[in-house]
Formats: structure tokens, C-alpha cells, sequence
């Protein structure tokens, strides 16, 4: 867990990762999916950010990789590509997708956004997450 739902480690600003040299750019067509929720305010969220970006084109992309003081990070990112294996859902016109191999780890996963004076930013409530580091970055 990310300190109870702290904020997740690079989630308080999505970035946009379409294009990133490397990155497949085909789609395919998807019928897997995912347990990882979205709260409503969180889908209001990204949908306030795909506005400002002008890009209709994009998913919310969730995912699991190496680092951290504690063993896995969170990422979450804007991506234009669906990959083979992809867990797709969508949250009325939000579209979140999860890689094969990041679902075991976020299933149950809730992604909200929290707005107070003491934090902005995205945040990861995961069921899952066994420990978390002291500054709430990364789990195990």
C-alpha cells in the first residue's frame, strides 16, 4: 500500500509517453481486463487533463516496474498504444489500461485524486502492497 492511499511515486502529474522512442505504436484489438478501479473524481481528473492535452487519443496506463527502496513503483502515464497481452477497462469514457504483467500486482487496486490543502495528486489504495517505504514510493 502507498502509505494508505498517499500519493504514488511520479502519479502527481501524468505524463505523456505516446511516442517515446522505442515504443510500439501498433494497436491491437483487446478483450482482457483488469480489476484496478478508478474513483469518479479521478476519472473527472483525467478527463480535465485529455481536455487540456487536446487528445482524445490517449489511455490512463498503470503500471507496475522494478525500483524503489521497497522493490515496485508505480507509473502512470498517458499512452496513445495498446500491447499484446494489455488488460483494458473503461470508467465512462476513461480508458485504463494495465499490462500483463503489472495485474497480478495492482488487482483490487483503487486509483483515486486527492485535492486538499495538505496534497494534489493521484493516489494508489492496493490491497497487495505487502509494505511500503517510508516516503510512500514504492512497495513490495
Amino acid at each position: 500500500m502507498v502509505g494508505n492511499n498517499g500519493p504514488a511515486d511520479g502519479v502527481g502529474d501524468i505524463e505523456d509517453r505516446s511516442g517515446e522512442p522505442g515504443s510500439d505504436m501498433s494497436e491491437t484489438t483487446q478483450t482482457a481486463t483488469h480489476g484496478v478501479q478508478l474513483s469518479d473524481v479521478a476519472a473527472d481528473k483525467v478527463r480535465s487533463l485529455l481536455e487540456q492535452e487536446g487528445r482524445d487519443d490517449l489511455r490512463l496506463r498503470v503500471a507496475v516496474q522494478p525500483g524503489g527502496c521497497s522493490g515496485l513503483i508505480y507509473q502512470l502515464y498517458f499512452d496513445e498504444r495498446l500491447l499484446d497481452g494489455d488488460a483494458t477497462r473503461d470508467y465512462d469514457g476513461v480508458e485504463v489500461v494495465v499490462d500483463r504483467m503489472s495485474v497480478p500486482y495492482l488487482e483490487g487496486a483503487t486509483i483515486d485524486f486527492a485535492d486538499t490543502i495538505e496534497k494534489q495528486g493521484f493516489t494508489i489504495d492496493n490491497p497487495n502492497a505487502g509494505s511500503a517505504c517510508a516516503c510512500g514510493g514504492s512497495f513490495s
